[in-house]
Formats: structure tokens, sequence, C-alpha cells
């Protein structure tokens, strides 16, 4: 198996350099400057340059720039995403995000590591998918790491690193990240309350 049928799969991967596809990239950094640089009201143009860029795209993600990535094509958005400011995804595996994703402005998520062993290190990329499962929010600052799961309906607290998976209906946070505790019916603001400004 290539690393571009690892991509293409989702599947984590070790490899050296000379086997990562540059040419993916350079078409990547191109996209990504002009997205970068667009005004506001080239909104259409933002969304067909995000559709050429991600592995699988719909109407419904919307992206604030700046945003970089290293490849685009291995990010999958199976429904609504929102992803604030100043937002990095190293994509050497797949970063999958569910339905109703909220992403915070200055959120890290990096499939991608070095080796240990500093004989090591400059010799290949380690990577790993990441998932966040439907409704997920990552709050501002956070960073989460190849291999890890983010469950549904979970929150990160901000400034968190997230490098273990996070079960479903929890709020988690810190470095490293923990769960903190379960989202409940509580948590529900009541009707009467809106509007109450």
């Amino acid at each position: 198996m290539t690393v571009l049928d690892a991509m293409k799969n989702k599947q984590p991967f070790v490899a050296t350099y000379d086997k990562i596809p540059g040419y993916i990239q350079d078409k990547t950094r191109s996209l990504i400057f002009e997205f970068n640089h667009l005004p506001p009201e080239k909104y259409e143009r933002s969304q067909e340059i995000l559709k050429l860029l991600f592995g699988t795209w719909n109407k419904d993600v919307h992206i604030n720039q700046p945003f970089y990535c290293n490849y685009g094509c291995n990010i999958h958005a199976e429904g609504f995403l929102l992803v604030n400011f100043n937002c990095t995804f190293l994509d050497n595996a797949a970063i999958t995000f569910g339905k109703n994703c909220l992403i915070a402005p200055g959120v890290v998520i990096s499939t991608i590591s070095h080796g240990i062993h500093p004989d090591q290190r400059l010799m290949f990329d380690n990577a790993k998918p990441v998932t966040l499962k439907d409704n997920v929010w990552v709050g501002a600052n956070s960073t989460i790491l190849g291999g890890v799961t983010i469950g549904e309906n979970s929150i990160i607290g901000a400034g968190s690193v997230v490098t273990k998976n996070i079960p479903d209906n929890v709020i988690a946070v810190g470095n490293p990240c923990k769960v903190l505790r379960s989202i409940t019916q509580e948590d529900k603001i009541e009707p009467d309350k809106f509007d109450s400004i």
C-alpha cells in the first residue's frame, strides 16, 4: 500500500519523506493562499476552493480566514462544520468531522508526528487519523493529536491538549485533556430564559 492509498482509505501510516506525495501539497498551498486572501464579498469563490480542497465537502462547511492545512484531501466533513479564525489542520492522515461540529479560533488538529528516537526524527512521518463525531465543540486554542476520537456531543475546553480518546457526552479539559464531567439535561437553558436581557 502506498502513502496515497493509506490517505484515501483513512488509514494510519509510517513513511519516509521521499514517499510523501509532495505534488498534492503544492496544489494545496496555492489554493490556501488564494482562499486566505479573498475579500469577504468573494464568498462563493471561497466555497469553490473548499470544494476543491476537501476530500468530503458540502455546502454547510464554513471556514473563516486564515485557515491552513497540509493536503486538504484528507479532511472530511459529513455535515455542518464551522471552523473559526486561524485554525491549522495537519491532515497527513484523515481528519473526519461528523455533523454539526464547532471549531473555535486557534485550534490545531495534527495527525502527524515524527520519530521519537533522535536517529529517526528526520527520517519519517507517523500519521494517525483524527475523528470528531457529531455535535463536537472544540474550544479556542486547543490541540488535538493523531489517533484521537472525540465522542458525540462532547466539548473540549479552551486551551486543552487532547492526546487520548474522549467519550460521548462529556466536557473534557486540560493538558493532558481529561473528562471533567458529563453533559446532562440540567445543562439545557429553559426556553423562558431566551432573550431575557
